[in-house]
């Protein structure tokens, strides 16, 4: 962020403080953190999201002492099957993905959350349940901030260390909860947890308003998978010649072995010593950074535009200026760029640009100088990620 101020949606606190009182420490919860806030779609709009086919969605059902979950898409048939008036015995809940790929408003409220880097975002979750409905008592791997918009929920947490999780349950449902403190949110209120933390979210409905919560969510890659993906990034820049390992394996000094068909030590050595050659620096590991954490989930897809030439497309740009798809992730580190996974480098002043279409989602037309316009890499390269669907004119 530009600015260190004390925020509402913190509870009054600054982003440094909060980063270095609660940030993946404990819990806080903050009465209304957005004023006026009831939420940005109605449950009839939730339930239509979680029909389209590209949207990731579930149902989340409690019968009988058993959890369930059923993935969408969905229609009118999945959702009339559902009690109306559910019960201790019986309740449900629908949880949708990634709302801020199909909700401008969505891409808005997370931009509030710019005091934590867009490298950790994962996404916005948002959750309906009727009165009772949840997903039980559990614990995630990543951090989230959860804020209320209509309804009530009543939120517990638990300190235990006891994360044994029920048998074949869909979701990581612990088996036991012991209750250590409880909040019951309110439109606009928001509760953060770190990682790890047990708790248990209930909705409260009064009347005909049911419960509905925005799950602002920060990805936590495993470290084995961080290794696995880099091991992979590192054979395809082998592969490219980026890295090449000269010579072939030679061994002169031969020795007569008593079994032919063991693997000799001397072997081992040799080979362990020309693997041992392969070095990586910050740089690489940045590069490698950049187009993991810039990949879209594998069920995104981007629409391409309809073929403009390249100085009517520069003409608009001008006009209306440029923002990222709602689909987009960019990312940068020094003055290289990664959109969507791809690299791209670019210095001076078509950096300081590019830095803060990153940044802000977005360049003013205003920002487009005549010098900007004339740079013809920086031009063409908007162009590209326009022409595939990364980018979109403002309006």
């Amino acid at each position: 962020m530009s600015n260190n101020q004390a925020l509402s949606l913190l509870g009054g606190l600054t982003p440094t403080q909060f980063l270095a009182e609660y940030w993946q420490k404990k819990p806080l919860l903050i009465k209304n953190a957005i004023p006026d806030f009831t939420g940005l779609l109605s449950p009839d709009e939730l339930a239509g999201l979680a029909c389209e086919d590209d949207v990731q969605s579930r149902i989340v059902e409690y019968k009988k002492g058993k959890w369930s979950a059923k993935h969408g898409p969905f229609d009118d048939s999945d959702f009339a099957i559902l009690p109306e008036r559910p019960t201790k015995e019986h309740n449900w809940t629908l949880l949708v993905q990634s709302v801020n790929h199909y909700l401008p408003e969505a891409t808005a409220l997370l931009q509030q959350f710019d005091f934590i880097p867009h490298a950790r975002l994962d996404d916005l979750m948002v959750s309906y349940a009727p009165d009772g409905g949840g997903v039980g008592p559990h614990f995630d791997s990543y951090d989230v901030f959860l804020l209320q918009g209509q309804g009530k929920r009543l939120w517990r947490i638990s300190q235990q260390t006891d994360l044994t999780l029920v048998e074949d349950a869909p979701l990581r449902i612990l088996k036991s909860f012991d209750t250590s403190q409880e909040w019951l949110l309110e439109a606009g209120d928001m509760l953060y947890l770190p990682p790890h933390l047990a708790h248990w979210g209930i909705a409260v409905s009064e009347g005909a308003t049911d419960c509905m919560t925005y799950s602002i969510g920060f990805r936590a890659p495993k470290n084995q998978e961080l290794a696995t993906e880099f091991l992979g990034f590192m054979q395809d820049r082998l592969n490219q010649d980026k890295l090449v390992l000269e010579g072939i394996y030679q061994d002169a000094d031969l020795t007569l072995q008593i079994h032919p068909a063991e693997i000799d030590s001397k072997m081992i050595s040799k080979v362990s010593a020309n693997l041992q050659k392969i070095k990586w620096s910050d740089d690489v590991v940045a590069e490698f950074l950049g187009t993991y954490l810039s990949d879209p989930k594998a069920e995104v897809v981007f629409d391409a535009h309809k073929k403009i030439a390249l100085p009517t497309f520069s003409e608009k740009l001008t006009k209306l200026g440029i923002a990222l798809d709602l689909k987009s992730q960019m990312l940068f580190f020094g003055d290289n760029f990664f959109m969507n996974s791809e690299g791209v480098k670019f210095t001076g002043e078509a950096a300081i640009i590019l830095q803060s279409l990153a940044d802000k989602r977005c360049i003013l037309a205003a920002d487009f100088t005549a010098h900007i316009i004339q740079d013809a890499q920086l031009i063409q390269q908007l162009y590209d990620w326009y022409m595939a669907g990364y980018l979109n004119f403002n309006y």
